[in-house]
């Protein structure tokens, strides 16, 4: 196919942070769309074949919108463009960068990073249940924990409960040392550093110390009434039917669950059935329960992490064959 030639206008103020240092995005955008991307000034000349320019180009005109509303770019966003630009989605990531949620304690603003991510969100605000399905990395639980603070912060809930399962992952809980607490506070580390980052640690143990928040094991839930709480069950995966079943009839009037998990990384002993799993079947298609299952296109840690999940989804993909 014949190439084309195709010129569009950046300001030149926002160069710089679209091009990235040493022009890393540029070239990444360049292999992504098979185009060679020329700067003159604030005219940028792309080459190529048309619908590589025209995706080029694309991309180039959302980095402009996202850097005129004040957001940093990064490599995720990058890639994240690059990924959507085929499917039409360039106006829709634009405007999920608006749906604030809260700033962590060194003032980084907390928002959705993938479209996947603003309807995860979506579903937390609109539904008292909600199922987070996904793999690591799709920021499941951190965002869960950021709705939960906002939460609280707002005064819709009068408390936060976080609990997971504590199942033994190849070591003995009686191997452990300490008391009963100080065994299972390593399952519970994860939720513990989502508090610290967004609440900040002072904050964090005034509110606990208070009763106000609570971290604590999902054996610990049983026999309460959970009212005006905000609760968030992480590593769900975990948690047998009968947990699932009894975690979701403690929830009280005003309260609001967010249920997380990764269904490829389930740790209970061989033939035993994931709560999650079921619960996720039983509940689909009932009124004010939201369930939504995230991919590796909403995986927002290091690059690699997106590529490993994929040779493992193919790894099994091959293995059922």
């Amino acid at each position: 196919m014949s190439q084309i030639e195709k010129k569009m206008q950046i300001e030149h103020q926002y160069i710089g942070t679209i091009f990235g240092q040493f022009d890393s995005n540029i070239k990444k955008i360049e292999q992504a769309c098979c185009v060679q991307i020329v700067n003159r000034g604030d005219d940028i000349k792309i080459i190529g074949e048309e619908k590589g320019v025209t995706n080029a180009e694309n991309v180039l005109h959302s980095l402009g919108v996202l850097v005129k509303k004040g957001e940093e770019i990064t490599e995720q966003n990058v890639m994240y463009l690059l990924q959507t630009v085929e499917q039409n989605y360039l106006t829709e990531v634009e405007k999920m960068y608006d749906d604030f949620i809260c700033m962590t304690v060194n003032g980084r603003p907390v928002k959705p990073k993938t479209l996947g991510q603003k309807k995860y969100i979506d579903l937390i605000k609109n539904n008292t249940v909600i199922f987070g399905v996904g793999p690591a990395g799709t920021g499941k639980t951190y965002l869960a924990m950021a709705m939960a603070i906002t939460a609280f912060k707002n005064e819709e809930v009068n408390r936060i409960i976080l609990t997971r399962p504590a199942i033994e992952a190849g070591e003995k809980l009686g191997f452990l040392p300490g008391d009963l607490q100080q065994k299972v506070d390593p399952y519970l580390r994860p939720l513990y550093d989502a508090l610290h980052e967004i609440m900040g640690a002072d904050t964090f143990m005034k509110n606990m110390e208070k009763g106000l928040i609570e971290v604590a094991p999902l054996a610990y839930m049983r026999g309460r009434t959970l009212d005006n709480a905000f609760i968030v069950l992480d590593e769900a995966q975990n948690t047998t039917p009968e947990q699932m079943k009894m975690f979701l009839t403690r929830i009280g009037y005003g309260s609001k669950a967010v249920i997380t998990g990764d269904l490829t990384q389930i740790d209970l002993a061989e033939g035993k059935r994931s709560g999650l799993l079921e619960a996720t079947k039983i509940l689909s298609g009932i009124e004010d329960i939201g369930i939504i299952t995230l991919t590796n296109k909403d995986v927002v840690r290091h690059p690699l992490v997106q590529k490993i999940i994929q040779a493992y989804e193919k790894f099994e993909n091959r293995k059922r064959k």
